[in-house]
């Protein structure tokens, strides 16, 4: 997690700013790592996608991406869609896909139309620029890593929150909320968020 998102002793662990993109880390599994995401995505042609559930770490880890990329020397340009929007905002791809070594990335591509997303496409490759996107499923891009949530790796994440904060919430809690959303760690986070609440407002009652 980054130093920025430490936690303070008197704050929830799980406020969504300690566990928003970019501020607690996405976990590989084995010897996986942002480098060889970077060496499949250049053998890819600069094209890509990272796919899997709501809620399973995609937005996170396409934020380190960009950030490995950046280091790399590589312009991110960014834009998060949500539910219902179609299409990008008027002009915004042609006013960076023109920046040398420009990166589109797009977290939600699926909620693009397919003409829009063949415009996307289409304006990357004529003007040479990378792409990297993130789906519930396939859209057609070299799948770069395929998101889920693994109770080992939750849990890392889970010590790594709560190690300066009060014992509100325990692992068997995180355990038991992951038995109720197996593929999506953001409904764990929010849960464990309200749980922490509960407990603490009971802690102060009883003194």
């Amino acid at each position: 997690m980054n130093d920025e998102a430490a936690v303070d002793v008197d704050e929830n662990p799980f406020s969504t700013r300690f566990v928003r993109p970019g501020a607690i880390d996405y976990l590989f599994p084995g010897n996986e790592n942002l480098e060889l995401l970077v060496m499949r995505w250049r053998e890819a042609g600069l094209r890509g996608e990272i796919v899997g559930p709501h809620g399973s770490g995609k937005s996170t880890l396409l934020t380190a991406l960009q950030a490995r990329l950046t280091a790399e020397g590589w312009r991110t340009f960014r834009c998060d869609l949500h539910d219902g929007q179609r299409s990008l905002p008027s002009g915004w791809l042609q006013g960076r896909c023109g920046e040398p070594r420009a990166v589109i990335a797009i977290d939600g591509y699926e909620q693009l139309s397919r003409w829009q997303r063949s415009r996307v496409l289409a304006g990357c490759q004529r003007r040479g620029c990378g792409l990297v996107v993130t789906a519930h499923a396939t859209v057609g891009l070299p799948t770069l890593w395929t998101t889920r949530v693994d109770p080992a790796r939750a849990e890392a994440l889970f010590r790594r929150l709560t190690a300066t904060a009060p014992a509100f919430v325990t692992v068997h809690d995180l355990h038991v909320s992951l038995l109720c959303h197996p593929t999506d760690l953001r409904s764990v986070w929010f849960e464990l968020y309200d749980l922490y609440e509960q407990r603490r407002r009971a802690r102060s009652a009883e003194r």
